[in-house]
């Protein structure tokens, strides 16, 4: 047992709930994440801008991985996890270009 004599099982409760929390509050965060990426869809589709900016998306992975440094997580990780999800918006800025043809 660990030095503070707490019970493994409880320790696990705890923690799983913990972690429950965090995932309960990184899809809110996301769905917040996804409502202003959307209007930035609409705004760029009503004024013919392209759905995607290599530039910002390098800006972003370079800030993310450097946050992804400072807070003891895999940069690499920040970085699939930052691809992932500006793939997805990129898809949804196409679809809205589209609706506006």
């Amino acid at each position: 047992m660990s030095e503070t004599h707490e019970d493994p099982m409880d320790t696990l409760l705890r923690l799983r709930a913990s972690i429950d929390n965090i995932d309960a509050a990184l899809v809110y965060m996301l769905a917040e994440r996804f409502r202003c990426t959307k209007r930035v869809g609409e705004l760029k589709a009503s004024h013919d801008l392209p759905a995607s900016d290599p530039a910002r998306e390098e800006r972003q992975i370079a800030r993310l991985k450097n946050l992804a440094h400072e807070a003891e997580l895999d940069p690499a990780f920040a970085e699939k996890w930052f691809n992932f999800v500006v793939a997805e918006v990129i898809q949804h800025h196409k679809k809205a270009a589209q609706r506006e043809d």
